[in-house]
């Protein structure tokens, strides 16, 4: 089992920063992908942006160039970046990881809040 740790959510002014963390709870050899989704109120959950083992990334059109992912594979962290942040980023954000199985966990959500 693995547990995943978000932290870095809060109140951001519309054009502001926030930097989402994510790390999981103990090592793990065989991870295929991290990334952040998030759940706006009413809608579905979308992906966010991903990143491989071998750190190619992928990226929501919504917020290319304005986010960015990255990873840090020995401690086994992933992190999300935000900048130029709009009121439509509100959501709560959840961490992922596909690890060898394949198997996935999830993280318990973070919530990002994007107002004046």
């Amino acid at each position: 089992q693995v547990q995943l740790v978000e932290s870095g959510g809060g109140l951001a002014q519309p054009g502001g920063s926030l930097r989402l963390s994510c790390a999981a709870s103990r090592s793990i050899f065989t991870i295929y992908t991290m990334g952040w989704y998030r759940r706006a109120p009413g809608k579905q959950r979308e992906l966010v942006a991903d990143i491989t083992d071998r750190g190619s990334t992928h990226y929501a059109d919504s917020v290319k160039g304005r986010f960015t992912i990255s990873m840090h594979n020995a401690q086994n962290t992933v992190y999300l970046q935000m900048s130029s942040l709009k009121p439509e980023d509100t959501a709560v954000y959840y961490c992922n990881v596909v690890i060898l199985g394949p198997r996935t966990f999830w993280g318990q959500g973070t919530q990002v809040t994007v107002s004046s």
